[in-house]
């Protein structure tokens, strides 16, 4: 297995990548992190599953976040966000010529890939949006909303606290103690990061039935961070559209409790397309 860390060469930022390869790979996997944290944080659990079962694994950490420079919790627009991602597909299949390309996005990065493979197509082999930001699974208060709004167009850059509540992330205490002691996890949020979001995810559950490409939507059903009901409802509009609901499963599955089954419902998945 190699690894190899490098930065986004087409970007003018400059955005932190990394891969791992296993001697004879499948197929790669372009992993896309949620908001507030990095790509190594799948290093020890996700990558190694993916590995075993001979997916080669890319991933970046976006804008503002990790090693990625840009302050933190801010981008410059969605499409900002989409010309990144699309940037480093174009770096994927330029490192791994031969091999079937999968999506895979976690939280605000499952809203990432599921705009991206109905806006671009891509032409990847699949697209995973693990529990996907389309909607909050609560609603936040209307005086908070109405001064974010106000900022969105008056310092569309300011950042404040998300308020994340990180015992809603997982139900593994030791996980959550990782990501509170995790340096490069942030909780800082601009305007310019959450309504463009919000509006994708609304314009993606509308827009389902144009989905072309097969994709796996995976949603724990005691996310208490984003909406299964919300996965539900853009599963049910595209019949390319596969819905896996996980009885309780907290936000983060990948580290909660049922992430052994969560990551052999994945490879399964991938493996059919295969």
């Amino acid at each position: 297995m190699k690894h190899k860390e490098f930065f986004l060469k087409k970007y003018h930022q400059q955005i932190f990548a990394q891969s791992w390869t296993p001697n004879e790979p499948k197929a790669i996997v372009l992993l896309v992190h949620g908001f507030g944290e990095h790509s190594s944080r799948y290093a020890e659990f996700v990558v190694p599953h993916l590995i075993d079962n001979s997916f080669a694994v890319f991933t970046y950490d976006n804008i503002g976040h990790g090693k990625s420079t840009g302050k933190r919790g801010d981008c410059e627009s969605y499409e900002q966000l989409m010309a990144i991602l699309n940037d480093a597909y174009d770096e994927v299949r330029e490192r791994f010529v031969d091999l079937p390309v999968f999506l895979y996005g976690h939280s605000m990065g499952g809203n990432l890939v599921i705009n991206y493979t109905l806006r671009i197509e891509p032409g990847v082999k699949g697209t995973i949006a693990s529990s996907p930001y389309l909607r909050l699974a609560f609603k936040p208060p209307s005086w908070k909303m109405s001064i974010g709004k106000l900022f969105y167009k008056i310092a569309p850059s300011i950042t404040l606290s998300a308020g994340l509540e990180v015992n809603h992330l997982t139900r593994d205490k030791v996980e959550v103690e990782k990501y509170k002691n995790d340096p490069l996890v942030h909780d800082k949020v601009s305007p310019m990061f959450t309504f463009p979001i919000m509006e994708a995810g609304e314009w993606a559950i509308t827009n389902s039935e144009h989905l072309s490409t097969p994709m796996l939507v995976a949603h724990g059903t005691g996310d208490k961070v984003t909406s299964h009901e919300a996965s539900k409802e853009f599963a049910k509009g595209s019949p390319k559209a596969s819905l896996q609901l996980f009885d309780g499963g907290y936000h983060e599955m990948h580290n909660d409790l049922d992430k052994k089954d969560f990551m052999k419902t994945l490879i399964t998945w991938m493996d059919k397309q295969l």
